[in-house]
């Protein structure tokens, strides 16, 4: 029998399961939530924040070295054990502030990783739960390497924590995580080594901004192997050794730490979903359009472990939000997917919105495809930014901007621009019609069209 039974039980303690609680109590349900780990979720306390908490010091240095001999005469160093102290006054309030914030609406608040025992209970410790509905929030976790050595890989939760930059670090992996990482790294004083199984890294944005940034790289002291599939990781005397095969060759490389950087998938193993008839994938919990479970339609899913969408932080109100309506109300919601811009951090930033070129091409009959190097332009020569090009999508027949992928300083900052303008289906002329602040990021918009 269940010790206790709520409206909502929401699974997941981040950002996008606060929000649900939150909501329903709001409505007057009551509501518990458990969380398995500190509760704020990945992107506050391991993921973006503290990320671009400890990259905040690499700008710096970085623009600081495109200045030096033109009113810069000292350039300034990197001191890794500070980072991490200004990195912590960010993550370090979180967990007791997202606590407060539940308990304060009168949600019951849980620590322990939860797992069904029906369609309508679950345990958290000793605890037996029941709940009309159940929402889960669970988010990612690093996938599993099936490789010899395994259990000597760090992840990207140690990259942040770490107390001190080792001497050589190799990253296993070279999507978004791992490159934002070797970049810091190497700024840093470290020796970096990408090892990736592809041709080039970063599979989903635009190749040939890519190859200008794997060039870049390579100029601030990433060395990257590509095509090449780690097969085992073994202690040595003072360094971990790395293999990997590579053109039909097994070789090996040293270094003080691996990074596990070769992706997420969704954190629902210890779930015991097979108890509440859960259909669920590799790609995450199986929603419908309202975010609710094909299996068992008491149960929802939001955020990151859903098989719905991109696994982007942007994303969480707006899955929150539907499956809050839902519960409240009766499936009336449906969740809808906008045009979703994504960013790399490195420096330069590389990022993307919309159709790549490959699409853009598939999908309409007629493609403009403005792609330049900027580098020469004021923005980019005012700060000596050795690295500023893009390439932008363009309908020829309705002359709608449909893509765009920038690579250079704040790239982050004016994709949002062209995600606005993508989203409000506008064309060429409508955005040279807009009046931006010169001289500007923004102002560079219309030049690239």
């Amino acid at each position: 029998m269940a010790n206790k039974k709520f409206d909502v039980f929401v699974i997941g303690g981040g950002s996008a399961g606060q929000a649900v609680a939150k909501s329903c109590a709001e409505a007057g349900m009551s509501v518990a939530i458990t969380e398995r780990r500190d509760y704020g979720g990945t992107c506050p306390l391991r993921g973006c924040d503290p990320k671009k908490a400890l990259l905040a010091s690499t700008e710096v240095l970085e623009f600081a070295k495109h200045m030096n001999g033109n009113g810069i005469v000292k350039l300034p160093k990197l001191l890794w054990s500070d980072m991490q102290k200004f990195k912590k006054t960010f993550t370090k309030p979180i967990p007791k502030a997202s606590k407060d914030s539940l308990k304060e609406l009168g949600i019951t608040v849980f620590s322990g990783a939860a797992s069904f025992l029906s369609e309508t209970t679950i345990t958290v410790g000793d605890e037996i739960i029941e709940a009309d509905k159940f929402v889960i929030a669970t988010g990612l976790k690093p996938i599993e390497l099936p490789i010899e050595g395994a259990a000597l890989l760090k992840t990207s939760e140690d990259f942040l924590n770490l107390k001190k930059l080792p001497e050589h670090l190799v990253f296993v992996g070279g999507g978004y995580i791992g490159m934002e990482f070797a970049h810091m790294a190497a700024r840093a004083g470290a020796k970096v080594t990408v090892i990736h199984s592809h041709e080039r890294p970063l599979q989903g944005f635009d190749p040939d901004l890519v190859d200008t940034l794997v060039a870049y790289s390579k100029k601030i002291g990433v060395k990257f192997l590509f095509k090449a599939k780690v097969n085992k990781v073994k202690e040595g005397k003072n360094k971990l050794k790395v293999y990997y095969e590579h053109e039909d060759t097994t070789k090996h490389i040293k270094a003080n730490i691996v990074f596990n950087t070769a992706g997420r998938v969704p954190a629902i193993d210890q779930l015991d979903l097979e108890k509440a008839k859960v259909s669920f994938s590799e790609k995450g919990i199986d929603v419908n359009e309202y975010l609710q479970n094909a299996g068992n339609m008491n149960i929802y899913a939001c955020g990151d472990v859903t098989d719905h969408g991109l696994p982007l932080t942007s994303m969480t109100g707006p899955e929150a939000n539907t499956v809050s309506a839902n519960i409240i109300k009766g499936n009336k919601v449906k969740v809808h997917t906008p045009v979703i811009p994504s960013v790399v951090y490195t420096l330069p930033n590389l990022a993307s919105v919309g159709l790549s070129e490959e699409e853009a091409k598939k999908r309409y009959k007629n493609v403009l495809v403005n792609h330049e190097s900027a580098a020469d332009w004021f923005n980019a020569r005012r700060i000596n930014a050795p690295i500023y090009a893009y390439k932008i999508l363009i309908n020829e027949r309705t002359k709608a901007i449909v893509g765009a992928h920038i690579i250079g300083p704040h790239a982050g900052e004016t994709i949002n621009l062209f995600s606005l303008a993508i989203r409000k289906e506008m064309t060429v002329d409508d955005m040279k019609a807009i009046v931006f602040t010169y001289p500007s990021w923004g102002y560079d918009v219309n030049r690239m069209l």
